[in-house]
């Protein structure tokens, strides 16, 4: 019941912020939702698999890439260029799957690095389509359709984003909470053992990956409207290294840790980048911090104090 209570305040105060914060706030809220998204995407492979993904910025590229150009050759439907986004990130992730879920560990983490950066080279390279390092500048906001309600304005794309987020927050929590959940957190404490109970375990590690890079294509497509830009940077590395840094920041294997973890990097980078352009320094010294003395991440360290008060 307290869950419950909690859950319906934090709705409550998401659902006023954009009436009690200014522009520039809401900016940042939903700048936090859609990293937010990214992040649980993520929390999929490395919370859920034990997977430590660094190319995860394809799907989020892709996804917001596909928008742009569609956009760029005169196709600004909402209604299609959003899911076309998010398919085009399923077959990416679909391919990638085939080929990086040989592997484990370490080979895994380098696999996916290098995947990534091969779409980053094409992004780069295919200036005519993509537009190189100079991206895609100048993406509107469509409208929504038959749906009375303008994307146009701050408020507005906050209450889009903050629809997209609960519906992915719901759909991961169920599927994580589901018996396929089930199987995918025994296969990453023992799958040898999930193998001898009679599970076949690469179509469970196959279906999350490709699960993991649709919601990662909803967080680029959200991000491509939210700027109105897209260019190389949304693939790459450093992209994936702060979603994998808001995951282990918030707490891995959990849903509400990468969405604190989330909060907290927007935040920072936000906060510490007005006074100093070594914000990544005084990010990494943070997360180090961190690591040495909540190990599980901020959730973990707040579930650890509140058993020991109680």
């Amino acid at each position: 019941m307290k869950r419950f209570f909690g859950i319906l305040i934090i709705l409550f105060i998401l659902a006023v912020l954009p009436k009690v914060l200014g522009t520039y706030y809401v900016t940042l809220a939903t700048q936090m939702l859609i990293s937010a998204i990214f992040a649980i995407s993520l929390d999929l492979l490395i919370g859920y698999l034990d997977l430590p993904s660094l190319g995860h910025a394809a799907f989020f590229g892709v996804a917001a890439y596909t928008i742009g150009i569609l956009f760029k050759n005169g196709v600004n439907h909402f209604w299609l260029n959003f899911p076309l986004g998010i398919a085009v990130a399923v077959a990416v992730a679909a391919l990638f799957g085939l080929l990086v879920l040989r592997t484990r560990g370490a080979y895994f983490f380098m696999i996916t690095v290098a995947l990534a950066e091969v779409l980053w080279g094409i992004a780069f390279s295919w200036r005519f389509m993509t537009g190189g390092d100079d991206g895609i500048p100048g993406i509107s906001r469509p409208s929504l359709g038959f749906i009375p309600f303008s994307l146009g304005g701050a408020t507005n794309y906050y209450y889009l984003v903050l629809f997209f987020f609960l519906v992915s927050f719901l759909f991961i929590y169920i599927i994580v909470h589901s018996p396929f959940g089930h199987v995918i957190v025994g296969i990453r404490e023992n799958e040898l053992r999930m193998r001898a109970l009679g599970y076949n375990t690469w179509p469970y590690k196959y279906i999350c990956f490709i699960l993991s890079g649709l919601f990662a294509g909803v967080a680029g497509g959200l991000s491509v409207y939210f700027k109105g830009f897209v260019s190389p940077s949304d693939l790459a590395v450093t992209l994936s290294a702060e979603g994998l840094l808001m995951v282990l920041l918030g707490g891995a294997g959990t849903l509400f840790g990468p969405v604190i973890g989330a909060g907290c990097i927007i935040f920072l980078e936000h906060f510490i980048s007005a006074y100093t352009e070594r914000w990544l320094l005084l990010l990494g010294i943070i997360y180090i911090v961190v690591v040495m003395f909540a190990p599980q991440g901020i959730l973990g360290l707040i579930r650890s104090r509140i058993a020991k008060a109680g």
